[in-house]
């Protein structure tokens, strides 16, 4: 795909460096990067730093990372440059006052010399009145004196963009054509009174001078759209933008209560998801799913399948809800996609401190590469895997009291005892062997194995539920599990 001058398809991904990457930035990201990777094009990474009270290092820092922990690659932007460099705004400051300087010169921007008092008051009446309520150009046209006068009074203008009176109509990428009426788009500022440019400002530029085709964003950004294609055209008049990109927007992604998901939401945090053990496949294929879909019947894909099937057109305009528990699943399914060597790796971070309970010199790769695959088919999440064998590494099990107090009724000991002498004969190199001996001492008690192996589970890993049960005894070896038994055995006798 081109842009409609015919060029290469350019995008942009311009987040702030202000707190945690948020999902739905995330799903932002992902859409132009799909995109830009579908059709062979650019995506152009830069940092809109201009809030210096809100950006900090830290933050910044934090994004990149982000953006490689999520498998994203920028053609242009930070620790790459680029034919446009600098990608950080605050350090692009003086593009942006020769644009407003050449913007007052040509007449597409006015200074006004408006109090907030004053705007306040105007902006009530206009509502008491039922007009809009927006900037009612007061300063549009001032004479020489009333500009000396209210520079006597000591006021510091700020900038306004002075908006065409006339209807501005659009084709969106995912909404159709859009139409906004002058009355409802009023002048507005692109530089504050102490000579700081504004988003309003410094975000079209960039995209000008940058070359962007199509601009990619949130919904919450569509009221901005006849302003800023109106600015694209008194900024293609100056040589400064070659054309006006096309623009879609993506529709918001709903949290509790269909309300927006917002920065305040615990699921909110990209952070999270990382410190959960989500796959960055598995969180990406499901943030996809916000507004877009591979298919009717397939929720499960790879990040190579969705950029070969990514088209904008596709997207739709209705909210997304996040939904944790599907998000869990397909990230479930992602990671019984790992081979299992991968996995391995992956969950390397849940296996030491600070998550691992168990002492350093305690872990035992032999047995970890023995249950991997065994635990691989069980975890929603990597940091589950902690949990799952801690019984392995643990010089006894943790045993949960509601668990205890679920499997041990009336006649367990007896069952343990049968079931330890059955154990004690059995073949311990095969899984096949040990559900055979827990089998017979059930039969022996006239309960069937689901019934007589809860006993044995909780007693060897303090859990009723878990990795298969024969499997895991085979790992942790014949001595432990039947110390283990014996322990059990005490307790209840106790």
């Amino acid at each position: 795909m081109a842009s409609a001058s015919g060029t290469p398809v350019r995008v942009r991904f311009c987040p702030s460096p202000t707190g945690n990457p948020h999902v739905g930035l995330v799903r932002t990201a992902l859409f132009n990067w799909a995109f830009a990777k579908h059709h062979g094009g650019t995506l152009v990474f830069r940092i809109e730093d201009t809030d210096a009270a809100r950006d900090s290092e830290e933050s910044y820092a934090q994004l990149l990372d982000s953006m490689r922990w999520l498998g994203f690659d920028w053609d242009e932007g930070p620790e790459i440059g680029g034919p446009h460099a600098p990608y950080r705004q605050s350090q692009r400051m003086d593009l942006y006052k020769d644009v407003a300087a050449k913007l007052l010169e040509a007449g597409h921007a006015y200074r006004c010399y408006c109090s907030q008092e004053e705007l306040d008051s105007r902006r009530e009446a206009a509502r008491a009145a039922g007009r809009p309520s927006g900037y009612d150009g007061h300063c549009r046209e001032l004479t020489d004196a009333q500009v000396e006068d209210y520079r006597a009074q000591g006021r510091e203008p700020i900038v306004r963009f002075r908006m065409p009176d006339e209807t501005i109509t659009f084709t969106d990428l995912v909404r159709g054509e859009l139409t906004f009426t002058p009355e409802n788009v009023p002048d507005y500022g692109i530089v504050r009174a102490n000579g700081a440019p504004l988003y309003t400002l410094v975000n079209p530029v960039d995209d000008a001078l940058m070359e962007i085709t199509h601009v990619l964003r949130g919904e919450d950004l569509l009221s901005s759209t006849p302003r800023q294609i109106a600015l694209y055209k008194a900024l293609t008049e100056l040589g400064i933008a070659k054309s006006t990109p096309a623009f879609g927007h993506l529709p918001y992604v709903m949290g509790e209560g269909n309300k927006k998901l917002s920065k305040r939401d615990p699921q909110s945090s990209l952070n999270l998801y990382r410190e959960r053990g989500f796959l960055p496949e598995g969180l990406l294929n499901y943030l996809s799913l916000l507004g877009w879909s591979l298919s009717a019947d397939q929720d499960v894909f790879s990040i190579d399948e969705m950029v070969a099937a990514f088209d904008i057109a596709d997207v739709q305009p209705n909210p997304a809800r996040f939904d944790l528990k599907k998000c869990e699943a397909i990230n479930a399914d992602h990671i019984r996609m790992l081979d299992v060597k991968d996995f391995t790796e992956r969950c390397a971070p849940w296996l030491k401190a600070p998550f691992a309970p168990w002492a350093p010199e305690a872990f035992d790769d032999a047995k970890w590469a023995a249950i991997a695959p065994h635990a691989q088919t069980r975890l929603k999440v990597l940091s589950e895997i902690t949990d799952n064998v801690d019984f392995l590494f643990l010089p006894e099990p943790v045993f949960d009291e509601a668990s205890w107090t679920k499997a041990m009724k009336e006649g367990s000991d007896a069952l343990l005892r049968t079931a330890r002498e059955k154990l004690d004969a059995a073949d311990w190199t095969s899984p096949d062997s040990l559900k055979e001996a827990v089998l017979a001492a059930g039969e022996a008690h006239g309960l069937k194995l689901g019934k007589a192996q809860a006993p044995v589970r909780v007693a060897v890993t303090g859990r009723t539920v878990g990795l298969p049960l024969f499997e895991s005894l085979e790992v942790l070896g014949k001595e432990k599990t039947l110390a283990r038994i014996d322990a059990a055995l005490a307790r209840l006798a106790a």
